[in-house]
């Protein structure tokens, strides 16, 4: 118990609060002389105080708790604690003499807190880092050691502490370079945590000249060490934003052979290729993704985007209907289907049969928008063919009467099979 006292530092902590009457000297710090009943009524006395925001109060029934019984209230005390300095800390109330015994304490109780109450021990040294930063003024190096032993002790600390560490190692950078990399690498990991914060873009592109400039600082680190899967992620999705999607394939590829289900890996991979005219391998990879994932529409519409591009149109067709049938009021795959009659009949001719084409596709259009009513695409489609499907005339001539049925025919729709019904 002895050691505890001496991390505590509460000599001259102690010195100071009996002058000020904060202290009771009667205090006696011998925990064989209080049975566990007695712990209680001093934590009770703590958490009175510290309820009714008497702090001062507080404030010696707490170092006592903390003494005595380190572990048996860590749930409870510490956190409490914890807010009890801060607050004596930073009030208008407090003594200058008050507010500098705090400061020369609060790093023995945070590694105090650490030993004791290890569930919290990331939150509490990523405290400590940031009371050694902006109250202790501590020395660069050991700031930075303390920011970082927190991220070791949880990646998923908060990017408050994150950011902090960071803009440390961006005032550094001029003085040594090596700040500039452990700069891009944090604010990589942000920007891949949380994706919708601008902020963490921001800080990347402020770091480099160019984004290239960025993709190639992270290709050279993967190479440095081609078996780390974090490294090889940074580098493919930063080739993905930079719109370097070939470069993106090697490492890509590589984490999909090393995380044979990692769905995000297998997405990325599929784009790049679709991105990069590899159609046949983009089939192949939006096959694994249905494999892996056979409920998940949206495999089965980029599929069919593959086969249309690859001008298998009925293969296409197929996909964007199993796409549809997967998600009701789903307009968008029911679009791309009408998109493959539109662009066939374009590329055909304008006779009758290729108007009969253009009303399968503006049915089709119809379709979807009724399926998905706030698709105007869809329905601004059909009112832009409106004057090249078959008027009444046309039907007229040729002796179709209202409710007829009409194949479509001719030799650029073979793979159609449908037919259209007169108005």
């Amino acid at each position: 118990m002895k050691r505890i006292i001496s991390i505590l530092g509460l000599g001259a902590f102690l010195t100071m609060m009996l002058s000020s009457g904060v202290y009771s000297k009667n205090v006696t710090y011998n925990a064989t002389s209080l049975d566990s009943m007695e712990v209680l009524t001093k934590y009770s006395l703590f958490s009175e105080y510290y309820k009714n925001k008497d702090y001062k109060s507080a404030l010696p029934y707490g170092w006592e708790v903390i003494q005595l019984a380190p572990e048996k209230f860590n749930k409870w005390v510490y956190g409490k604690m914890e807010d009890v300095l801060w607050q004596l800390h930073d009030s208008v109330d407090v003594l200058p003499e008050e507010k500098q015994a705090v400061e020369d304490t609060i790093i023995s109780f945070y590694d105090t807190a650490i030993e004791f109450h290890p569930a919290e021990k990331a939150y509490y040294q990523s405290r400590k880092a940031f009371v050694a930063e902006t109250w202790l003024n501590k020395p660069f190096e050991d700031i930075t050691a303390m920011y970082e032993k927190a991220i070791e002790y949880d990646p998923n600390i908060s990017t408050y502490y994150y950011n902090r560490l960071g803009q440390l190692y961006k005032s550094k950078i001029d003085e040594d370079p090596e700040y500039k990399t452990k700069a891009l690498d944090l604010y990589t990991y942000l920007s891949e945590r949380e994706p919708d914060t601008q902020t963490w873009s921001d800080e990347l592109e402020s770091l480099v000249d160019n984004i290239d400039e960025l993709v190639e600082l992270t290709k050279k680190a993967w190479y440095n060490n081609k078996d780390d899967a974090s490294r090889a992620w940074k580098y493919a999705s930063l080739a993905m934003k930079a719109k370097r999607f070939e470069d993106a394939i090697e490492p890509l590829e590589f984490l999909t052979n090393k995380s044979l289900e990692a769905i995000n890996y297998w997405n990325q991979l599929a784009s790049a290729y679709e991105k990069t005219d590899k159609l046949d391998k983009a089939e192949v990879t939006y096959k694994k993704l249905i494999e892996l994932e056979p409920e998940n529409q949206d495999h089965y519409l980029n599929l069919g985007i593959i086969y249309k591009e690859k001008g298998q149109l009925s293969a296409a067709r197929v996909q964007y209907q199993k796409a549809a049938s997967l998600k009701g009021g789903w307009g968008l795959p029911i679009y791309y289907e009408g998109m493959l009659y539109e662009e066939s009949a374009r590329n055909c001719g304008f006779q009758f049969e290729d108007k009969l084409v253009y009303q399968l596709a503006v049915d089709t259009y119809r379709k979807a928008a009724n399926v998905d009513p706030s698709f105007t695409q869809a329905r601004e489609r059909a009112s832009a063919l409106s004057s090249s499907v078959p008027t009444k005339e046309d039907y007229f001539f040729r002796n179709y009467k209202s409710g007829s049925t009409i194949p479509i025919a001719g030799n650029c729709y073979g793979w159609i099979g449908r037919s259209v019904t007169v108005p």
